[in-house]
């Protein structure tokens, strides 16, 4: 499978599934925030890890670039909740989105 890539143009983390499905993961960037209002897999891809592996990688390059993270998206949140090796990156405005 392919790997996740940062479409800074669209400003979505992106993995290509093949015969032109692609799953997404949405952002915008607030100084030095980045915001993740909505995750996307296709449908009869779910349940496979891809969208585990779009957050891993949005995450990954979040560290990198020394950004918090705000995860608006619940799918995202979830993510954060089962992951507390992440939650150095959870920007504290943030905080009451992962008590859902």
């Amino acid at each position: 499978m392919n790997e996740v890539i940062d479409n800074q143009n669209a400003s979505e983390f992106e993995l290509d599934l093949g015969s032109g499905d692609v799953a997404v993961a949405k952002y915008r960037l607030e100084g030095g925030r980045i915001v993740f209002p909505h995750t996307v897999v296709p449908e009869g891809y779910e349940g496979q890890g891809i969208g585990t592996r779009l957050i891993a990688a949005a995450l990954a390059s979040a560290r990198e670039r020394g950004l918090s993270v705000v995860p608006q998206c619940s799918f995202f949140a979830g993510y954060m909740k089962r992951h507390p090796e992440t939650r150095d990156l959870l920007d504290p405005s943030a905080a009451s989105l992962l008590d859902g």
